[in-house]
């Protein structure tokens, strides 16, 4: 199959912000949609906790913009954070005209909100604990129906076509075939997810490599404030289960933190204790691990009444219950993860970044929406009022050509099949544990160079391997996981301060007057 598969939309990934703008942008064009596995394989379908949105007349717009400017460190864009919220509830709206049944209120008609980390008042709009899911499959039904939209899955991007700093569309590996496959169209969207997989534990599909910012990066596109890496407080600790992520609505609703010795220790950390915004949760969990050498901590919600538990939490109290533990009757062995990217492409709010044609939403983008640390059950937002704009601003491009032409067949060159797979399985783990160790929830400068020089040097083995032999999966995700590994300790050193989720002992104070790092092929402040 040589012939080049022409949209007048390419968009990459399956996400919440991919699908609502292929929906969207289905009205003014057709679209294609790569997604590397299943339509519904994203994170969007692992998100429990909800999406945040001022629908009570008991909160503001005005408080949510006040809690997002506040957990954000300073660093986020007061405008974007503004014009984020206020479109909320529209956008809910949306959702629930897609069929996305949102918790009411026993016997009654308003919504059943959520608290969680960082907010003022109950916000949190949610399905018991499976928000995301629910989310996923009622788009995903919506997309499947529209004729305008073509789904490729089990496809993969493997880099982008760009002219004279325009995009003209991708190459695409047919992971079945391992065929290499054309696609041009006239705005491509990169929707890809976040970066989970470059760290050892995480809450991220296993799929979550970063592709996007990758591509991005390698196609001449600024890069913003990859540095801010959130770590989720609380993942499972089990040896059988891996990347189960325990909600912070848990805590929204009164579950407490507790040490190897059965105390609680938060209180010790912050006046807002298990509530306190998540880099400061997850940095006091650290330190207990460091203080008292155990492995995990506890999180305890057995207090409350065990039928309440299994309403609310259902896909929680199941998981674990396989895991051999009764979340209604014992503590839950806990471990800080990376969680969510707050860094990314560089776009404005309506994902175009600098690249003519191109466009990034969801969390492969930065908008500037989370500053230097997400607020709870901001990202779901982000994604959607982001997507739905980016579908707006890309229907006012459809007057560019398509120029398939100029997208040459792919040319594998001279490369052979690869001879030592497992170069690239010990690879992958070395820079997962790099970035763990030295990378993590605390910094420093001699970390981080550490970190720089392994990263370095194993960034172009991985690129001589790469120009050698034949594309594989694993070898497309190898590559960019040591591309968005080195831009994290790029901009990691670049910010001498800490802020936020970036924490460095060396520098344990915030600057004067917060700014944002940007870095773009070709030009390399010293870092």
């Amino acid at each position: 199959m040589n012939d080049v598969i022409k949209s007048d939309f390419l968009v990459i990934g399956s996400g919440i912000s991919g699908l609502i703008f292929s929906l969207e942008a289905s009205r003014h064009g057709t679209a294609a949609i790569v997604t590397k596995r299943g339509l519904t394989d994203t994170a969007t379908s692992l998100a429990q906790g909800g999406i945040a949105a001022v629908v009570s007349p008991e909160d503001s717009f005005e408080a949510h913009i006040h809690d997002t400017l506040r957990v954000g460190c300073g660093l986020c864009h007061r405008g974007v954070v503004e014009a984020i919220v206020r479109a909320a509830p529209e956008r809910i709206r949306q959702l629930s005209e897609l069929g996305v049944e949102f918790c009411k209120a026993e016997g009654s008609d308003e919504f059943d909100l959520g608290l969680e980390g960082g907010h003022s008042h109950r916000r949190v709009l949610h399905v018991k604990d499976h928000t995301g899911r629910d989310i996923e499959e009622a788009l995903a039904s919506a997309v499947r129906q529209e004729p305008n939209i073509i789904i490729f899955e089990n496809h993969m991007a493997v880099n982008l076509v760009v002219r004279d700093n325009e995009v003209l569309g991708a190459y695409v590996l047919d992971t079945e075939s391992a065929e290499i496959r054309r696609f041009a169209s006239r705005v491509t969207v990169l929707a890809t997810g976040g970066v989970g997989k470059v760290f050892l534990y995480t809450s991220n599909p296993p799929h979550a490599t970063g592709d996007g910012i990758a591509m991005a990066y390698r196609a001449g596109a600024s890069i913003m404030n990859m540095e801010f890496i959130q770590f989720h407080p609380t993942l499972l600790y089990h040896h059988r289960v891996h990347s189960f992520l325990i909600s912070e609505a848990l805590r929204g609703e009164g579950a407490v933190l507790l040490g190897a010795d059965g105390e609680r220790f938060m209180p010790r950390y912050h006046p807002d204790a298990e509530l306190a915004p998540r880099d400061i949760v997850a940095r006091a969990i650290d330190a207990e691990l460091k203080r008292t050498g155990a492995d995990h901590v506890y999180l305890d919600i057995s207090f409350k009444d065990s039928a309440w538990i299994k309403n609310r939490f259902p896909v929680i109290y199941r998981r674990c219950l396989e895991a051999g533990i009764d979340i209604t009757s014992e503590p839950i062995p806990v471990v800080p993860g990376a969680h969510y990217c707050c860094g990314g492409v560089k776009t404005d709010i309506a994902g175009r970044t600098d690249i003519k044609g191109l466009f990034a939403v969801g969390e492969t983008a930065c908008t500037g929406f989370h500053g230097a640390n997400r607020m709870a059950s901001n990202s779901l937002l982000e994604g959607l009022v982001v997507g739905h704009n980016a579908a707006l601003a890309a229907s006012e491009m459809l007057d560019r050509p398509i120029r398939a032409d100029e997208i040459r067949p792919w040319d594998p060159g001279e490369a052979t099949d690869p001879d030592e797979l497992i170069v690239i399985s010990h690879t992958w783990d070395e820079i997962r544990r790099i970035m763990t160790n030295y990378v993590g929830i605390v910094r420093s400068r001699k970390r981080l160079i550490r970190a720089r020089n392994r990263i370095d040097f194993i960034r172009r083995e991985i690129e001589q391997f790469y120009w050698d032999f034949k594309i594989t999966p694993d070898l497309v995700e190898l590559r960019n996981i040591a591309v968005v590994a080195e831009l994290i300790v790029r901009m990691s050193r670049m910010r001498r301060e800490s802020r936020g989720t970036h924490y460095n002992q060396d520098y344990p104070r915030e600057w004067d007057q917060a700014v944002d790092t940007v870095l773009r092929k070709g030009y390399s402040p010293v870092a």
